[in-house]
């Protein structure tokens, strides 16, 4: 993350500037021609980009500038300030809480992946300098946001990782490290997995060169509570398996393990803001690789929890390895809460578009509580259904369940399946009687152009909103 600092006085005139304003506030005297001259009425994430000495980036807040609206000004004018590494905030006028929210804003939109550049690396925001009556009070302000904005840029780190760097087990060494942060790392291999029946992740993970791995991050709280319970899906590359996938696009499947990048995020927010409530990820990782040893359509394989699952589509690989991790999360840990998070289907892509994620669930409460979050952090749900027929289509002759519908199947020659609604009915069988939900985010963990909060690229979707859920549902005692 870049570096913030806080200091009282004006800004230095080298130093490009972003000056907020809102839709009612009058604009500076010295601002006003030009600012009329470029039409800005100070809409939501308008920038007006006037150069001279210092440069000044003049971005809207819009007419009710809630700190959701302040961090998508930061972000907008952070990416237009481009190639600066160096830029100040020019705080009069606003509020510590909405000035460290822009401050925020700039921090997301500023980041960068250029680890893998050997050269020509662009120049991009590395330092901020707010400006401000009270340096204090708005650092203050902007420390309570700064873990989540931490957890949100590592969960786009891990996504950005091209699958030849973050393989299995160095993604299980990335996680490690976060032990330096207070978080408890076990680190499960093959050898534990195959002597505590891990079947559905080492069928997924069986034709790579590296094995699958458990991971489980623990986060003790403060609580005398169980805790809440994350679980993430962790393909670092999915290639189909068998049933392979197109070549069109396939480099995209890096980003498989977006789920297991956020639950790894929002247990680093959650460590650096010493939350008191207890919590624990479970990440399932694993590369879907072909070969000889790789599982086949038709394979039934027994999982964690000794459910029998007929394999129809190799390439519906996510939801067995969810099904393993949901078992050993619920089983070792007792959670009060369970909320898996997985680019899991097409189907939801074709339902909401890259609007949205979708969530199912058991627990009104709880979804309700993930739902008020995503909308708070900019991370939004749309709720999606779990009918009888939804599990019904998963009934299989030789096993306790089938993992997903038979291609052709259904209506309309099975052109319209359902199978984001299907692999939802799929994971509830492993959920048991625990609150659950699930979040199915295939299709807004990357962005193909700049976004509302940041750039092209990963969007670290669900690392702030599962911290911002346990603030909101999980911090105080029943």
């Amino acid at each position: 993350m870049i570096a913030v600092r806080f200091r009282r006085g004006a800004p230095r005139p080298d130093l490009p500037c972003i000056v907020p304003l809102d839709a009612i506030a009058a604009a500076p005297r010295a601002l006003a021609p030009a600012l009329a001259a470029a039409r800005f009425t100070g809409a939501a994430r308008q920038v007006v980009d006037l150069p001279g000495t210092p440069r000044r980036l003049v971005v809207g807040l819009g007419t009710a500038p809630d700190a959701l609206a302040c961090e998508g000004a930061g972000a907008a004018a952070a990416l237009a300030a481009g190639a600066s590494e160096e830029v100040a905030l020019a705080g009069a006028g606003l509020a510590a809480g909405q000035l460290a929210a822009v401050a925020a804003g700039i921090a997301l939109g500023a980041w960068a992946f250029d680890r893998h550049r050997a050269r020509d690396l662009p120049r991009r925001i590395r330092r901020l300098v707010v400006h401000c009556d009270s340096p204090d009070e708005a650092e203050a302000a902007f420390a309570h946001r700064a873990p989540g904005i931490g957890g949100c840029l590592l969960a786009r780190d891990l996504v950005a990782e091209p699958a030849n760097h973050l393989t299995t087990r160095r993604f299980a060494e990335r996680l490690e490290a976060l032990a330096e942060d207070g978080i408890e790392v076990t680190i499960h291999g093959r050898k534990w997995l195959e002597r505590h029946g891990f079947g559905a992740l080492l069928a997924v993970g069986g034709g790579a060169a590296d094995p699958p791995r458990l991971a489980v991050l623990r986060w003790r709280g403060a609580l005398p509570l169980p805790p809440v319970a994350f679980v993430g899906k962790g393909l670092v590359f999915d290639t189909g398996g068998i049933s392979i996938k197109p070549a069109t696009g396939m480099e995209a499947m890096r980003a498989d393990m977006a789920g297991a990048a956020a639950c790894a995020g929002a247990m680093l927010a959650l460590a650096r803001r010493r939350s008191p409530a207890p919590a624990v990820a479970v990440l399932a990782i694993a590369e879907n690789a072909t070969g000889a040893a790789a599982y086949r359509p038709g394979d039934v394989i027994r999982t964690a929890s000794r459910r029998t699952v007929e394999v129809i589509d190799t390439d519906a690989e996510g939801r067995l390895v969810l099904a393993d991790a949901l078992h050993h999360a619920i089983a070792a840990f007792r959670p009060r809460a369970v909320i898996d998070l997985a680019t899991l289907t097409g189907a939801i892509v074709t339902a909401l578009g890259h609007h949205r994620a979708g969530i199912f669930g058991s627990d009104a409460a709880l979804l309700a509580s993930a739902a008020a979050a995503g909308e708070a952090v900019g991370e939004p749900l749309w709720p999606m259904p779990i009918g009888p027929t939804h599990r019904e289509a998963l009934d299989s002759d030789i096993a306790d369940l089938r993992q997903c519908a038979p291609a052709g199947s259904g209506a309309w020659g099975g052109r319209f399946l359902p199978d984001a609604c299907h692999a939802a009915a799929f994971l509830r069988e492993f959920a048991g009687t625990t609150p659950w939900a699930h979040l199915d985010i295939a299709g807004v963990d990357s962005a193909e152009e700049a976004h509302a909060l940041g750039p092209a690229g990963p969007t670290g979707f669900g690392a702030r909103l599962l911290d911002r859920l346990v603030a909101l549902r999980f911090e105080a005692e029943p």
